[in-house]
């Protein structure tokens, strides 16, 4: 199956998901169905054990759901082989946690050029792009500085260019800003902003307000059921 630009990034049909959880049937998500566009800046907010982490793992193909579809780049990740997820992984999308996740002993280049390993990249475009991803974030200097050298905002953004250093479709992020003080939030949003700008899709899960209002489409997501928020 082939994708084009006229298809959405996400095509979501009849979504569920349930689990075990000591004894008990756990219901996450409830036929949920909803596309989400080429470009799009969406945000998924909603209570606590909602279902928003178990939606994003399964857009970010970290997980399947029990039924129903999930169709990106021309993949249904419910039924995709495990080599297919890990391509999706790979190639399509870009992931950005609330916790930085970078390595402390490495600097900023080499915390880039880690999220570089599953493509197999020759050396020298592996270091073109960790040189374009950090000038992207407003880190060409800072490249051979170590994360303990640099402000949370700065680290968060080393993450970003981390994940978009693949050149994915879709940056997946939970609690982007969760970590950081409100300058550094403001910091963080014009880098995504900005990004969306030049068509990268968008898809946060935030409990922050001022981060959702920056969304061209705002979901809620709670007892597994998503709805839009006008």
């Amino acid at each position: 199956m082939t994708t084009t630009l006229t298809e959405p990034a996400y095509r979501i049909a009849g979504v569920t998901k349930t689990y075990d959880q000591k004894g008990r049937r756990i219901t996450a998500l409830t036929g949920v169905d909803i596309d989400i566009a080429h470009g799009d800046f969406v945000t998924i907010q909603g209570p606590t054990g909602g279902g928003k982490s178990t939606f994003l793992l399964i857009l970010g193909a970290l997980d399947r759901p029990t039924s129903g579809e999930v169709v990106l780049g021309g993949s249904d990740i419910a039924r995709a082989s495990s080599a297919e997820l890990g391509r999706l992984r790979a190639h399509e999308i870009g992931f950005v946690f609330q916790g930085f996740n970078l390595i402390p002993t490495l600097t900023a280049a080499e915390n880039v050029d880690m999220g570089l390993e599953p493509l197999r990249l020759p050396r020298d475009e592996r270091a073109t792009r960790v040189t374009e991803a950090l000038a992207h974030v407003g880190l060409a200097e800072r490249g051979d500085h170590l994360p303990g050298e640099l402000s949370g905002g700065q680290q968060q953004r080393v993450a970003i260019a981390r994940a978009i250093a693949k050149r994915p479709k879709v940056l997946l992020a939970d609690e982007p800003t969760g970590n950081l003080d409100e300058s550094m939030r403001d910091e963080i949003l014009q880098v995504l902003q900005t990004l969306n700008d030049e068509g990268l899709t968008l898809v946060i899960v935030t409990h922050d307000s001022a981060v959702a209002r920056r969304a061209k489409r705002r979901l809620r997501l709670a007892k597994g059921v998503v709805t839009e928020i006008a």
